[in-house]
């Protein structure tokens, strides 16, 4: 079964304190679905038109679950501690078996 993945890019990050509220939601609420945060904001190199932007990548243990805990009440409610006008390119993506 091939591994599912969270990738958030954050633009732009205007209130860090209300990220912070939000990352104390969302943590215990990934974790709870079986989430396991392997990056969060640490160094980039980028190269071609990427950009040096903050990167969260997250492992679950397949697609349906990962998607499922996006859709869990848990994580819907630290959806709501983001920011008004936060920007985050946030993507599900299937891993290669």
């Amino acid at each position: 079964m091939a591994k599912g993945y969270w990738v958030s890019v954050y633009p732009a990050i205007s209130d860090p304190e209300r990220l912070t509220a939000y990352e104390k939601l969302a943590g215990p609420a990934v974790r709870a679905e079986g989430g396991r945060l392997l990056s969060r904001g640490g160094r980039v190199v980028a190269h071609e038109a990427g950009i040096t932007q903050r990167v969260v990548l997250i492992d679950f243990d397949s697609f349906e679950q990962a998607v499922a805990a996006y859709e869990s009440e848990a994580y819907q409610k630290a959806l709501v501690a983001l920011p008004d006008g936060f920007e985050r390119d946030f993507r599900i993506i299937e891993g290669i078996d």
